[in-house]
């Protein structure tokens, strides 16, 4: 792709999701939206093979089936109390178009099209997709999660946690594993969203800080499938040590930066007399964990050849970049600063 072309759509996404951001009219932020969901298809089609191709069909298809529920949802808002301000709904919306931001996010139930999108795009792509092209429909949802009913909330992300985890257990290849592992942290968000909107973005700001650190990992180890995983601590031991580290970070485990947000969610919904939700979503992180267990095992406990015979790619990269560096430590670190962060959100 030329480096013209790719400026414009990396452009267009940025200004789809300010668009958003900065709207306070439903037809503004539908037009976001949009912006965001066509240029990022072009992305997806960057290498131009049948699954590619497949990917971005599936993608606008559902995202374009999203956006119709959405306007028609906003139209019947604004015939139904005359005004397109988006925090001023009226409550025989809120569930119509809580279930077209689902779609776009990919919550569980409507997840379907998540995993198959991711495993024929790119890693880069990938991480645009299950980050970026995230933030303009939470920003929507924060915005009218005091007119959803909070049993709604709970539900979904009961069910994204859950099925998150069960989904990912038998997956071999990365890109659908981390597209199960987005799912369920967005569980985690949207459980929390109602009762406590900060805690849902400390919650977003850790995902994607682990997030990132994960895909730029895999793209630097070049490594599509659990198998190669293994490949890679003859070639690089710190790096692989420290995404092992990383993947239980982002399975939850204390004394790493993501323990800090479910914990902090876990205790936000006893204090709200939800305890047995909160054990449900203590218990649904036990399956996301049995999978990262699964990659850092791969990653950091086998070496080759003995265990993996695969062929070997000595093209990797062998200094680790400064970004990847940095993300990595605040993916390790960041839990003793955690006062720190509730007072910034």
């Amino acid at each position: 792709m030329s480096p013209y072309i790719l400026f414009v759509m990396l452009s267009s996404l940025g200004l789809g999701t300010t668009l958003t951001f900065t709207s306070s009219h439903w037809l503004l932020a539908w037009m976001g939206l949009e912006i965001n969901t066509l240029a990022i298809i072009p992305l997806m089609t960057n290498k131009h093979h049948p699954r590619a191709v497949e990917a971005a069909t599936k993608y606008f298809l559902t995202q374009a089936a999203a956006a119709a529920i959405l306007l028609f949802a906003s139209i019947y808002n604004a015939w139904y109390s005359g005004q397109w301000f988006i925090q001023d709904m009226s409550s025989p919306v809120s569930t119509l178009m809580t279930l077209a931001i689902a779609i776009k996010l990919g919550i569980a139930p409507m997840h379907f099209w998540l995993p198959e999108v991711m495993q024929g795009i790119s890693i880069s792509t990938g991480l645009i997709l299950v980050t970026w092209q995230k933030l303009a429909p939470l920003a929507l949802l924060m915005q009218i999660s005091h007119n959803i009913k909070p049993e709604l909330l709970i539900i979904l992300g009961l069910m994204s946690t859950i099925i998150g985890g069960w989904g990912g257990l038998n997956q071999t290849q990365i890109r659908k594993i981390m597209a199960y592992s987005s799912i369920a942290h967005l569980g985690w968000i949207i459980s929390i969203l109602h009762f406590m909107p900060a805690l849902a973005m400390i919650n977003l700001f850790i995902y994607l800080i682990m997030t990132i650190t994960m895909f730029m990992t895999f793209n630097l180890l070049n490594s599509p499938t659990i198998n190669t995983l293994a490949m890679n601590w003859s070639k690089s031991p710190i790096l692989a040590a420290t995404s092992a580290l990383a993947l239980l970070s982002l399975g939850g485990l204390p004394p790493l930066t993501g323990f800090m947000p479910k914990w902090l969610i876990i205790q936000e919904l006893t204090n709200q007399e939800l305890a047995p939700t909160a054990t449900l979503l203590a218990l649904s992180a036990l399956l996301s964990l049995f999978f990262y267990l699964r990659l850092s095992y791969s990653l950091s406990l086998t070496i080759m050849p003995n265990t993996h015979p695969q062929t070997l790619n000595w093209n990797m990269k062998t200094t680790t970049p400064l970004p990847l560096s940095l993300m990595m430590m605040m993916t390790l670190t960041m839990l003793p600063i955690t006062p720190t962060i509730i007072s910034l959100f």
